[in-house]
């Protein structure tokens, strides 16, 4: 068995809206969201995360980590602040985002729904790594769950009106559970044991 990956040096970027998006203790994190950003490069992706979506709090979606191709690590908000990343579990999970371009540009298009690009070698190292350091460092931390487990809501085609899509399916078809699963201590849940 191959040693296990090495943590590779977290860049912090915090997003401009960092402090305004709500407080939270660590020991309330429980569960890892892996997501995929269906964006083309991670540039793309800190663009999408600095729009501002709530105008109550001033604050957009994004992700606490984002991970590049190259196995780069950024992180855009602190763990002691919530993220909006997906719907009804941001307050007990960490969200993190793999650059991997997914449906992108027509997401929601019932004719673009295949998600083909791979996941690189460096990036699964360095998710791996990061699931690690986390499990060691967050107390509570027990689940992961991919976005396309917990968010299971279909909306209406945006190329034919006839048929419904899934709005949410990453990480998607080529991640690698198996890998992840057995490099690392937690346990997989979906929508149902999530709740």
């Amino acid at each position: 068995m191959s040693p296990p990956p090495s943590m590779p040096p977290v860049q912090v970027e915090p997003l401009p809206y960092e402090a305004r998006l709500d407080p939270r203790e660590r020991d309330a994190i429980d569960l890892v969201v892996i997501h995929c950003t269906e964006l083309p490069d991670l540039a793309m992706a800190r663009r999408f995360g600095e729009e501002i979506l709530y105008t109550g709090s001033q604050t957009g979606n994004s992700g606490h980590f984002y991970i590049d191709r190259d196995g780069s690590v950024h992180q855009y908000v602190a763990l002691e602040r919530v993220a909006n990343h997906t719907r009804g579990y941001n307050a007990r999970a960490v969200g993190i985002e793999l650059v991997n371009r997914g449906r992108y540009p027509d997401w929601l298009a019932a004719g673009h729904q295949a998600m083909d690009e791979p996941y690189t070698d460096a990036q699964i190292d360095a998710l791996v790594a990061l699931l690690n350091r986390l499990h060691a460092d967050l107390p509570a931390l027990r689940y992961i769950a991919g976005h396309e487990d917990l968010d299971t809501t279909e909306v209406v085609a945006t190329d034919d009106a006839n048929r419904r899509v899934r709005r949410k399916r990453d990480p998607g078809p080529l991640f690698p559970w198996v890998r992840v699963l057995g490099a690392i201590e937690l346990l997989r849940i979906e929508a149902d044991a999530a709740a």
